[in-house]
């Protein structure tokens, strides 16, 4: 409904040069002496407008020549300069304001040349030089209040992205704590009571004695507490990440970040949990490197041992030795997946500059 943002654009400039052509043609019309010739030059050097996105070195030129030759011919007023005057704005806001100042100055000069007397000239050329140095300083201070609020947006997407990934993993945390506390108190606690009530039926049938209903209806119900936990459990647990280091590696070189992965050894499956560690591990140390190692280039190494997998990430941001960071959530949380597997985490600044995350995880079976 809203249209094509190119065609839109397209539009915008074609009016652009219909509007400058047709005031540059109006004001000569009322010039007894403009010719056919004049009035083609005109034409040239307006509809040239309509192109300045896809030519923006050229329009300036052609702006320039055709309305200096329209200049020398016809001798006309400042309203003439509206082509080359819009062709030097435009080219400026697309960063070519030394191009735009060159080929201004061609025009002035060839106007320079024109008129009856020589102050009207100065006066006229002095006129047009101002009109043209406004439009460098105007071309200027919107190029660069566009790149300001595309950088903002930028900053306003990875702020909103960072806090929904914050968000996100504080849940995913949340939850295997949660999925921990049930596994290590109520499973052992519905466990023994399983395991009692089953010794007690056990120990009655091997004395032929008659086994009470109420123990059997421990038994079963204790079983299904059982399973119906460890649903539970499953269900908490199902919110952990898929996906690869390659993956997150993707998707950071998709966000801007300078990323290279590189895998050594005899890539294998991992258990589930080394495989959740080793996930969390990268991407944890890829969003730190986004972050705070600002335009780095950062290097992910896996190197896969007899027994152990190496992770290495680092970055040659602007992390000083001398200043080591305090540990956040995200570097406490990565330090305790690692311990809890048996590895060991190192994190910190590192000599030659930047940032280095080194884990090392144990291989346990494959799950």
């Amino acid at each position: 409904m809203g249209g094509h943002p190119v065609s839109r654009r397209y539009l915008a400039d074609v009016a652009l040069a219909v509007v400058v052509g047709a005031l540059v043609m109006t004001t000569a019309a009322f010039d007894s002496g403009t010719t056919a010739v004049d009035y083609a030059l005109i034409a040239v050097s307006s509809a040239a407008l309509a192109f300045h996105r896809a030519a923006p070195r050229a329009v300036p030129a052609v702006a320039a020549v055709s309305g200096g030759a329209y200049a020398l011919h016809a001798h006309p007023g400042p309203v003439s300069a509206l082509p080359v005057f819009a062709a030097a704005l435009t080219a400026v806001r697309l960063g070519h304001r030394g191009y735009a100042a060159a080929t201004s100055g061609v025009f002035l000069a060839a106007y320079f040349a024109t008129g009856p007397t020589t102050q009207q000239v100065v006066e006229r050329t002095a006129l047009l030089a101002g009109w043209f140095l406004s439009a460098v300083v105007a071309g200027m201070a919107d190029r660069n209040w566009q790149a300001y609020l595309r950088q903002t947006e930028q900053r306003a997407l990875e702020a909103e992205r960072t806090r929904e990934e914050a968000a996100l993993r504080r849940a995913g945390e949340e939850r295997l704590r949660i999925a921990r506390e049930l596994h290590d108190s109520l499973t052992h606690s519905i466990s023994i009571v399983k395991l009692q009530a089953g010794v007690a039926v056990h120990l009655a049938r091997k004395r032929g004695e008659e086994i009470p209903p109420a123990l059997l209806a421990i038994q079963d119900a204790s079983g299904e507490a059982m399973r119906e936990l460890r649903a539970t459990l499953e269900v908490l647990r199902g919110d952990e990440p898929t996906g690869t280091p390659a993956l997150l590696v993707e998707r950071a070189c998709a966000a801007g970040l300078a990323v290279e992965l590189t895998v050594t050894g005899e890539e294998r499956p991992l258990a589930a949990t080394v495989d959740r560690a080793v996930y969390r591990i990268v991407q944890e140390a890829l969003t730190n490197a986004a972050r705070h190692a600002g335009a780095a280039k950062v290097d992910v190494q896996l190197a896969y041992g007899a027994d152990a997998l190496t992770i290495r990430v680092e970055d040659d941001g602007t992390a000083d030795p001398d200043r080591p960071p305090v540990p956040g959530v995200g570097l406490t949380g990565m330090r305790e997946r690692v311990t809890a597997l048996g590895g060991t985490l190192h994190t910190g600044p590192r000599a030659a500059g930047g940032f280095e995350v080194r884990a090392l995880l144990p291989l346990g079976e494959t799950g």
